[in-house]
């Protein structure tokens, strides 16, 4: 990663803060990117503190004309791009039934479109140079059924799908595009699904009524258990590794 320019969606918080901060410990010159530009600075501000080569980008990765904006722009004053860790998303609960047409459309244009706006920006300008690194961070959802979470699970599964279709396309470039899907994982996202101090437990235990194992490892993964996946995926460590979904739940899709 030494002296490398990795681009991070979704870096204000949660899994994509976690991936920010590990490429920065590890030597890369990281373009931190999110939506929120008040939280993006706070977190790029706690990472220059300690060191880290960081620049904040505020986009939202919704839309095509500003990620292709803020691709060019981090080209322009960080050098060209190495790699790209597709970590925004966003998550709207409820039954099919219930869902609206704005739950619908707005977790698709993140979760899958986003993928793509930023994955199609970054392979444009990889693909001459021969080199670069893809990681989309999906779900553990993408492959297993949830219940209220129809939304969120499709949008993940697009989200794989489309990376290992790019990584299919890119590998004759050198270019390596994988996917990492985490399970509950101690993050904003997840707490907002708990309505008290019985959630974490609950989330252990499982459910069966809503047909949902538990984690047999018996813990919440940590944001930084999942970077750790990223950072591998990114690395010469896994540089004939391609199209595959390494899955970091804690056994909860029971290795399916």
């Amino acid at each position: 990663m030494e002296d490398s320019v990795a681009l991070v969606t979704g870096a204000a918080s949660g899994i994509g803060a976690a991936v920010a901060r590990a490429l920065g410990e590890r030597g890369a010159t990281v373009a931190a990117v999110d939506r929120d530009a008040e939280q993006l600075r706070t977190l790029v501000d706690k990472l220059r503190a300690d060191g880290a080569r960081v620049e904040a980008f505020a986009a939202d990765v919704s839309l095509a004309s500003e990620v292709e904006g803020v691709v060019r722009e981090v080209e322009r004053t960080l050098g060209p791009l190495h790699s790209l860790v597709n970590a925004a998303g966003v998550l709207r609960l409820g039954g099919v039934r219930d869902l609206t047409d704005d739950d619908w459309s707005a977790t698709f244009a993140v979760n899958a479109t986003g993928v793509f706006h930023t994955s199609r920006a970054a392979a444009r300008r990889m693909v001459p140079r021969r080199r670069g690194a893809i990681v989309t961070v999906a779900s553990n959802a993408a492959g297993t059924a949830r219940m209220g979470m129809a939304a969120y699970a499709a949008s993940k599964a697009a989200a794989t799908a489309f990376t290992r279709c790019l990584g299919l396309e890119l590998a004759a470039y050198g270019i390596r595009c994988n996917v990492v899907a985490p399970g509950s994982t101690d993050t904003p996202m997840l707490r907002s699904m708990w309505h008290d101090a019985s959630g974490p437990a609950a989330t252990l235990r499982g459910d069966p009524e809503a047909y949902r194992v538990g984690i047999p490892l018996q813990r919440l993964a940590q944001p930084a258990d999942i970077a750790d996946s990223v950072l591998f995926l990114l690395s010469d460590q896994a540089a004939h590794i391609t199209m595959h979904t390494l899955t970091v739940d804690g056994g909860a899709t029971l290795g399916c």
